[in-house]
């Protein structure tokens, strides 16, 4: 797998987590990383993605709450989640910005009281 995700977890509402998404190989120097998340009963959605040239942008939903970042050293591209909502439950893979390399399995996310 190209990608692993790992950090998520059952949080309050109004609380926090951090994703991470370890990268391997020349995949994670070559593609931006895109960050997906499956809420249940509803469409995939795009959270936020980081080009190769450092780009980011954030889905309207989560702008202002979600910080993406990467460490190149370690190849690992964070997703720092704050002021988190019921509506932000789901589970999060990530993804390089090409197709054709394959998706991660996912961490879940919980936001609950």
């Amino acid at each position: 797998e190209p990608f692993v995700e790992s950090g998520g977890g059952l949080v309050q509402p109004g609380g926090s987590l951090t994703l991470s998404c370890q990268g391997s190989g020349s995949i994670f120097d070559i593609f931006g990383i895109e960050w997906y998340r499956d809420p249940p009963g509803k469409e995939r959605e795009l959270v936020a993605k980081i080009r190769a040239n450092g780009d980011i942008r954030y889905a309207d939903s989560v702008r202002g709450r979600f910080t993406i970042s990467r460490d190149e050293g370690q190849k690992i591209v964070f997703l720092q989640m704050r002021d988190l909502k019921p509506e932000d439950a789901a589970v999060y893979y990530c993804k390089a910005d090409d197709d054709r390399v394959p998706w991660g399995r996912g961490t879940q996310v919980t936001v609950s009281s």
